[in-house]
């Protein structure tokens, strides 16, 4: 048993350091090419390379192969108000071409229609990169437990195996100590379907952004909009999950004093307040924390550049160290991925005891 859970970690360990290696591969492909354009101006832009890979896009970026790039085109959806709906792949706009009088202007990240001269911006409905990582991480999401539900049906009382096995220490962690520990045995059940999935879509998408090639590799958890949306559904439950003492202890707390409440309600505007900085907390503790990780990771890829643009051996030397780097950070954005999912889930959980506790 020892020397097989030896063999799987030394696996493991090599995979990683493949995809690392193919990760940077890629990159220093791209950003050669790009230093050999530029050199007339003897700089790299490290933002431009960071923001580059932790941004969204219209297309999914694979590999850059002699300075030609390998990408995913993906449907480009758009609603003008000059010519109506249009729909066409993103490999159209490749290379700044336009098409059908429509162009993307990479400063803006928008696809603008040129109409006489004049620029409209359409009604973008794209599914760019993100919001097709979205869907891969639900597929994986029904696949994972529609498999794991057959299993219960035919293996009725018998020991769990495979992904069965290994996910249900999980489920259950979720259940007995955040749901019923935050919530309560009387109504934690109403608000488990929500925490388990909001869990395992967090840490999905939070793995599959550490893995530099397809499907893995999109900023998803990184992006304010996604981590605004799931703080918004946290905040929706809250506020209609919400009884008559949740209320009364915002707008009327007991155990206050009255000259904190007459003639400023001081207490309850405090109160609401709480109610909106609450999912405010998090999605940005959501989006801070794995951007964070990426931006490290690619500033310590822009090391080798900006080292080897002073001079080769330096970049080679540079090199040993940012990759070192580079993979304890990895290593360190792993354990993220779980904490974080962990916290959010957790918040809610308590959110949602606190909207449905009972007066005492």
């Amino acid at each position: 048993m020892k020397f097989k859970t030896k063999t799987i970690n030394l696996f493991a360990l090599i995979a990683l350091l493949f995809l690392f290696l193919l990760s940077f591969q890629s990159f220093a492909e791209e950003h050669n090419q790009k230093e050999h354009q530029e050199a007339t101006e003897g700089k790299f832009d490290a933002g431009s390379f960071i923001f580059e890979h932790i941004g969204d896009g219209h297309d999914w970026h694979i590999l850059t192969v002699n300075g030609h790039h390998i990408s995913i085109p993906l449907p480009i959806i758009l609603y003008s108000e000059n010519s109506g709906f249009h729909v066409f792949w993103s490999s159209k706009l490749a290379h700044g071409d336009s098409y059908k009088g429509f162009w993307l202007d990479h400063e803006k990240g928008k696809i603008v229609e040129d109409v006489n001269g004049q620029e409209y911006l359409p009604w973008d409905f794209s599914i760019t990169k993100n919001v097709m990582a979205i869907f891969i991480s639900m597929a994986l999401l029904f696949w994972i437990f529609i498999s794991i539900g057959k299993s219960y049906k035919k293996n009725v009382g018998k020991a769990p195996k495979g992904m069965q096995s290994l996910l249900e220490p999980i489920v259950l962690f979720i259940r007995d100590d955040l749901a019923k520990e935050a919530i309560g045995e009387k109504k934690y059940e109403r608000y488990l379907p929500f925490l388990l999935t909001i869990f395992f879509f967090i840490l999905i998408n939070n793995l599959l952004g550490l893995i530099p090639i397809f499907p893995g590799g999109a900023n998803v958890t990184g992006n304010i909009a996604v981590t605004m949306v799931l703080a918004l559904f946290t905040f929706t439950i809250t506020t209609f999950s919400g009884n008559k003492n949740y209320w009364k202890h915002i707008f009327n707390a007991p155990g206050v004093p009255w000259w904190l409440k007459i003639p400023i309600p001081l207490m309850p505007i405090i109160e609401i307040i709480g109610m909106f900085t609450k999912p405010f907390v998090l999605m940005v503790r959501l989006f801070a924390n794995i951007l964070a990780g990426h931006i490290i990771a690619m500033g310590f890829f822009s090391l080798i550049f900006i080292f080897g643009a002073m001079h080769m051996i330096a970049g080679y030397g540079i090199s040993v160290v940012s990759v070192a780097f580079a993979i304890f950070m990895t290593f360190l954005e792993l354990l993220v991925a779980f904490i974080q999912a962990y916290v959010f889930t957790l918040l809610s959980a308590l959110y949602f005891g606190m909207a449905t506790e009972e007066h005492h």
